[in-house]
């Protein structure tokens, strides 16, 4: 089976795995926010990887460095929505700490994935 390029990219891989962890600990959200809250964390969760994807399959690196961006919102996007969900007591301190900390490592990683594709 071909392995695209972006399957080597550590941040997509990281993305994607972020992304699992979102979907588990979503589940645990009340039924009440599965059109609100869950809803949104998980669309902008596969958004971060999917940008990632989507970056290389572009010709130019102004093309791909937009994608890289629009990955790094969502992941702002997810951290957002994450800071609501432990005030709102959904999730608890252990885990929003762990799921922030890797939020800060993919967007580290996007930033300097978009300053290699701006060089």
């Amino acid at each position: 089976m071909r392995e695209f390029s972006f399957e080597k990219l550590d941040v997509w891989q990281k993305s994607k795995d972020f992304m699992l962890q979102i979907y588990k600990v979503t589940t645990g959200f009340s039924d009440s926010e599965k059109f609100g809250l869950v809803s949104q964390l998980r669309r902008a969760a596969v958004s971060i990887s999917s940008n990632i994807a989507e970056g290389p399959s572009r010709t130019s690196s102004n093309e791909q460095g937009r994608f890289y961006v629009i990955a790094y919102s969502s992941a702002v996007e997810v951290l957002n929505q994450l800071i609501i969900s432990h005030e709102l007591q959904f999730i608890d301190e252990v885990i929003y700490r762990k799921l922030r900390t890797e939020i800060e490592h993919i967007t580290s990683m996007l930033n300097r994935l978009h300053k290699a594709t701006q060089s």
